[in-house]
């Protein structure tokens, strides 16, 4: 039998031009989604990356350790909230209540 496929809760924002590769999003990530990239910005630094999407929650905490808010964290229902209330329009479980 096969495991059941993991559904993300949460995504990154990252700011890849600001960060500094201090680590503090990695090294705070209570899922431990969060890695550095190969690549580097601008500066000569590596970025943070969203490696393993299954596994964020979208808690923000990486966001909320960042020096230089070059990174953030949202909830998926956060995020489509908002993009609904950006287009005016109401979530399909609202409409039917």
């Amino acid at each position: 039998m096969s495991e059941p496929v993991k559904q993300a809760r949460g995504t990154v924002f990252v700011r890849s031009e600001v960060c500094k590769g201090c680590s503090y999003c990695i090294d705070f990530c209570p899922s431990h989604c969060i890695e550095f990239s190969r690549e580097f910005n601008a500066k000569g630094y590596h970025f943070p990356v969203l490696a393993r999407p299954e596994d964020c929650s979208g808690c923000d905490m990486c966001g909320n350790y960042c020096p230089d808010f070059a990174i953030f964290g949202m909830r998926l229902k956060d995020l489509e909230a908002r993009k609904n209330a950006k287009a005016g329009t109401m979530p399909p479980a609202a409409k039917a209540g």
